[in-house]
């Protein structure tokens, strides 16, 4: 049985369609991704089948329990981390925690431990109100993880983080998920997508676009890989001329050649010893993502 089935779900703000029919399921135990440029519809998508926003029209469940109105039977079987998270003033990262665990039942032991997790005990008495943004979103992420949740929503859970607490974050969800759990998460970044997501939709317009495997995306769309070569290793003309080379232009890091062939090409590059510095870069999630929605600026 899908651990969460939406039916046919719009929501409308006057004239402005935020989310408009959308259908999907998610497996149980799958890590789901849905990624879209911004205004695309994720954010309010999400907040319906929390629970948190009324649709217009359709339905969602989670767990087989129908999620609106808010069902109180779902609430410590799903955990949710939004996307701007208020918390308790004056308590410190420790107490807002435990806070949380309170809610739930849950021992303050568990608690402390998931302070550990997300990297904060060093932080435990800091004053929420004094933790960076990073850090106020890896607290966040503890809160909605506390009471060990059969579902988890995480809206945007690493927008704030820098590389390393990005990293350490996906080890951590990556754990949830071989553990069972089923995680959906919306995302802006594309590397993050693939290495994490088992299956991810494209929405665009407050509608899904396509949903697959990162893989399978990246295979359907006809994207030329680029391969790059050392300064010097290979003239753009020579470059030009070579069978399975479309183009071939300079750039900071060497030659930039872009190809349909790459296996043909590396294998001409080899015969002529030019193969100093060289680095290939397949299509990617981006490709896809870009070619779906488009490459126009959004506010």
């Amino acid at each position: 049985m899908p651990a969460i089935v939406i039916d046919d779900l719009a929501k409308s703000y006057g004239e402005l369609t935020a989310v408009d029919g959308v259908s999907l399921e998610v497996g149980e135990g799958e890590f789901f991704g849905i990624l879209g440029p911004n205004g695309a519809g994720k954010t309010t998508l999400l907040e319906m089948v929390e629970g948190l926003r009324r649709p217009d029209r359709g339905n969602a469940t989670v767990l087989g329990l129908p999620v609106w109105p808010r069902n109180a039977d779902l609430l410590p079987r799903v955990g949710v981390q939004l996307q701007a998270s208020a918390f308790f003033e004056r308590l410190t990262a420790r107490e807002q925690l435990r806070t949380f665990a309170s809610l739930y039942s849950v021992p303050h032991t568990a608690a402390d431990e998931w302070l550990e997790r997300v990297g904060l005990l060093d932080k435990a008495d800091t004053r929420v109100e004094d933790l960076s943004g990073g850090q106020g979103q890896r607290l966040s992420i503890a809160c909605a993880l506390v009471h060990d949740p059969e579902v988890v929503f995480l809206d945007e859970p690493t927008a704030a983080l820098d590389p390393q607490a990005r990293r350490n974050l996906w080890d951590l969800l990556s754990g949830l998920n071989d553990s069972g759990r089923t995680v959906v998460l919306t995302t802006h970044y594309m590397d993050e997508a693939e290495v994490l997501c088992d299956r991810v939709a494209i929405m665009d317009g407050g509608r899904v676009l396509q949903v697959d495997s990162p893989a399978a995306l990246v295979r359907t769309l006809d994207a030329p890989a680029r391969i790059t070569v050392a300064p010097g290793a290979v003239a753009v003309e020579e470059a030009r001329g070579m069978v399975g080379v479309d183009d071939a232009h300079e750039s900071v890091d060497g030659v930039v050649l872009t190809t349909r062939s790459p296996g043909r090409v590396l294998a001409l590059l080899a015969e002529r010893d030019r193969l100093d510095g060289v680095r290939v870069q397949a299509g990617t999630l981006e490709d896809v993502f870009l070619d779906l929605t488009g490459r126009a600026y959004r506010a």
